[in-house]
């Protein structure tokens, strides 16, 4: 297997740009990461990448070694996929991610769970409200909210997610209650948005007497963490176009109240991205079914 762990090192070396990150993301240590890449430039009797004290860069042949890597390991994949599909025993390592607030409210309570029915299979999560790079980031699948860029990648849809406006009482004693979608625009209210690093700019997209209206709105600051959001907005900072499962239960106590309910956010997707072979490991499937499952019979309503 010595072999196989050097081009899996290589590749994550590749596709990350730097001998510590990929290291990291192996689990082993920068010099043994260094050691397995000098290994496979020995082995195969070229230089992989052309080092610099801030800059690793694969020269023309690693460039070309790469394409040929990939196929290695997907082929390794696929075999695996057979053996487990056989056996019905699935095992290994899946690494998924999700965005902060569906990854601790609805994610990661079922990772136990699914662990109990598969104890062979061992879950990595990690839970980010910034965009993600599946193939970039050795991710089997994540979950999300929205529409991804990459059309290359599969879908799962979930289901669609109700939203709501909502602030604190003491905002709107304060500021007052919006009669409509225009008054989020004027500076006499303050919006709360989830802002981070290559974000478009932010629009809030309502359902209106008139159709949808996508409201541009700002206000006096931003996040990229979800509940940091939540908790201004609890504190009396503003309003917050929410995901209704992140708020729910703050409506009930009354500590959050909604806004514009004649005019409410359109829902949202929430689904499961994957690369095409991913989908066809058995346990990536299982994941995926099961996590569908879980998260349609916990997503609250305020029907």
């Amino acid at each position: 297997m010595a072999y196989l762990d050097n081009v899996k090192t290589f590749v994550r070396v590749y596709e990350l740009g730097n001998m510590s990150a990929a290291a990291r993301d192996q689990r082993i240590s920068a010099a043994v990461a260094s050691a397995r890449i000098a290994a496979l430039e020995e082995h195969l009797n070229v230089r992989l990448f052309q080092r610099t004290t801030r800059m690793l860069n694969p020269t023309e042949q690693g460039v070309m070694f790469y394409a040929g890597a990939c196929k290695i390991l997907e082929a390794v994949d696929e075999a695996e996929a057979e053996i487990n599909s056989v056996t019905q025993t699935p095992r290994g390592s899946l690494h998924i991610a999700a965005p902060l607030g569906m990854g601790q409210r609805l994610i990661a309570p079922a990772v136990p769970e699914f662990n109990a029915l598969y104890p062979l299979i061992r879950i990595r999560l990690r839970l980010s409200d910034r965009k993600l790079d599946l193939a970039g980031e050795g991710l089997d699948a994540a979950f999300f909210l929205g529409v991804p860029e990459d059309s290359s990648l599969r879908i799962r849809k979930i289901a669609d997610c109700e939203r709501v406006l909502c602030a604190a009482p003491d905002y709107i004693a304060r500021k007052g209650m919006p009669g409509s979608s225009g008054e989020l625009k004027s500076e006499a209210h303050d919006c709360l948005n989830l802002r981070y690093a290559g974000a478009p700019e932010f629009q809030w997209p309502l359902q209106t007497p008139e159709g949808i209206k996508r409201v541009a709105v700002s206000g006096p600051f931003e996040s990229d963490h979800g509940d940091v959001l939540t908790q201004w907005a609890l504190d009396g900072h503003g309003i917050i176009l929410k995901p209704l499962f992140e708020v729910a239960d703050h409506l009930k106590t009354g500590a959050l109240v909604p806004v514009l309910e004649n005019e409410p956010p359109v829902p949202i997707q929430m689904a499961c991205l994957y690369a095409h072979r991913r989908r066809q490991d058995p346990k990536t499937r299982l994941l995926i079914e099961f996590m569908t499952d879980h998260i349609k019979a916990s997503l609250p309503t305020r029907g």
